[in-house]
């Protein structure tokens, strides 16, 4: 490890007197150049940015002129040479890098502006391998870590707010402080960072290597949150750049601040909504659905899920998988609700929820693909667990029916539509679902019989809410995430009402938990796939 150089303190303040400039987005190049130029500083650039900056009228250096070297390579090399580095890195008051300085005709670079080639967008288009590889930038980056190393007198800018705040400051006094240039390079590094995992996570996924030696997550900050998931717990929303519609790239239309678990929810309820073709409505509270159905249309699909737990509902998040008019809207906003994800909604139904100044609406302009690709991660202490995104789909033909009675076609789509439910809510597990709607919702719950028995109270009391003589899971399907360890669960599914019960198997007393089922005369398929949600 390098021993501490015994260097003067950095000064407070630094009057620039050249920038060097590198950008692959051109936007706002012409005002912040102009503003460099005006304040005395020379410009100094490459290729297509150095062509735009002459094409503004304004003096500007190729940075050949300084090393001597051409580009060359395809690009490859031409910032990559000590003028430039020696330039970024000198410590103008040691006399050692002074003279080296000196010697070698090495002057200063004070700015560096460079936003590195677009690898990010590059991938979410999808292209061809080749491609990628050549939108690594390898340059930029070296320069970006070799100013902000040097922050003591060089200031760094990797976006719009960074080259904003340094030609603030040129307008200001023509000058940049230390604490501005210390701010600038933490930001710096953070980019750098997020891109090299960009590039590392990339490159291990064309490898298909799902446990690398080494794996990196980098965000970018979407916003910072009031708090966490109470009051006394500081929060922040972080971008990962993955291109998958939801709550992540949603525009907020109104409302107050999104908080954490707003957040949470969500994207919890939007991941289910995706996961059904026909109009669908999810209503989520505390991360787990309370109701779900689809419908004719949004409004059916919305009473339907409400019915199933209007208790629950109060104050919940809403997901829905079409865009919303002002029928669905005036539905809506009956009750209170805290959020209302969509991927559209029109002028009127904009309009109608502009009276509900507190609910937040959020439009996404798409839904994710619910057997896309992507990781899911989860902190513990000293590290974090990763896995694959659960991206299981059963169908009719991955059933395997294990009792003597076969399920007639309606219990078989309402043991799917169950089924899928399930997947998203957080184990133990039961759903009872009908005609697509659930009856009755249990989660969370240490064993799975408690779970049956909630989901059993829960359709009880929505059966007497609608006036009905019976629970709503009469005659429901009853879904499992995992297998049923005893018999004592599908019991209390058979005496909430449920004919078919639908669940992974595998248990070792599966052979008692299908004869439970023969004794009761019901329906029951096996899934082989778990679909566990912690």
């Amino acid at each position: 490890m390098p021993a501490a150089p015994d260097f003067p303190p950095a000064p407070d303040v630094v009057k620039p007197v050249r920038a060097l400039i590198s950008l692959s987005d051109k936007a706002g190049l012409e005002d912040a150049a102009r503003a460099m130029h005006e304040a005395g500083v020379e410009l100094v650039s490459t290729g297509g940015t150095r062509a735009a900056i002459a094409g503004f009228g304004l003096p500007v250096k190729d940075v050949a002129d300084l090393t001597g070297f051409p580009e060359m390579m395809d690009g490859r090399v031409k910032t990559l040479h000590p003028v430039v580095h020696g330039g970024l890195l000198g410590v103008r008051d040691a006399a050692e890098h002074k003279a080296a300085m000196d010697e070698h005709g090495i002057g200063p670079i004070d700015i560096v502006w460079i936003d590195l080639y677009p690898f990010e967008s590059t991938v979410a288009s999808g292209a061809g391998f080749d491609a990628v590889i050549e939108n690594i930038d390898i340059g930029g980056p070296a320069m970006i870590r070799s100013g902000s190393k040097n922050h003591g007198y060089v200031a760094v800018a990797v976006d719009a707010a960074s080259i904003g705040e340094i030609v603030a400051a040129l307008k200001a006094d023509g000058s940049t402080s230390l604490a501005l240039r210390k701010q600038l390079a933490a930001r710096a590094f953070a980019r750098t960072a997020a891109y090299d995992a960009a590039v590392s996570g990339w490159f291990a996924g064309q490898l298909e290597d799902a446990a690398p030696a080494r794996k990196s997550i980098a965000g970018s900050l979407a916003q910072t949150l009031r708090y966490g998931e109470n009051p006394h717990q500081t929060g922040a929303f972080y971008r990962t750049g993955e291109t998958r519609p939801g709550v992540a790239y949603a525009t907020q239309i109104q409302g107050k601040e999104l908080g954490y678990n707003n957040i949470a929810d969500a994207d919890a309820a939007y991941e289910l909504v995706a996961e059904f073709e026909a109009p669908a409505c999810v209503i989520v509270k505390h991360a787990n659905p309370c109701g779900v159905a689809v419908g004719a249309d949004l409004s059916q699909a919305y009473a339907r899920a409400l019915e199933c737990d209007a208790v629950s509902a109060f104050g919940g998040v809403i997901a829905v998988n079409r865009p919303l008019n002002a029928a669905d809207a005036r539905a809506i906003t009956d009750i209170f609700t805290e959020v209302v994800i969509a991927p559209g909604a029109d002028d009127e139904a904009r309009a109608v929820f502009a009276a509900k100044k507190n609910l937040r609406l959020l439009i996404t302009d798409g839904l994710p693909d619910p057997h896309g690709l992507g990781e899911v991660f989860r902190s513990v202490a000293g590290g974090f667990l990763v896995q694959s995104r659960d991206r299981s789909h059963i169908t009719a033909a991955d059933l395997k029916i294990v009792t003597r009675r076969q399920p007639t076609p309606q219990e078989i789509e309402d043991m799917l539509f169950a089924f899928t439910i399930a997947k998203h809510v957080k184990s133990n597990a039961i759903v009872y679902a009908k005609d697509g709607q659930t009856a009755g919702i249990g989660a969370g719950q240490m064993n799975r019989r408690d779970s049956a028995r909630i989901a059993a109270i829960r359709a009880r009391e929505a059966g007497e809410a609608k006036g009905l003589a019976h629970s709503l899971a009469q005659g429901s399907a009853c879904a499992s995430e995992a297998f049923f360890p005893f018999a004592d669960g599908l019991l209390e599914a058979v005496a909430a009402g449920a004919t078919s019960v639908i669940q992974p198997g595998g248990s070792m007393r599966d052979a008692e938990v299908i004869a439970a089922a023969d004794a009761q005369g019901i329906a029951m398929a096996f899934t082989g796939v778990r679909v566990f949600r912690h």
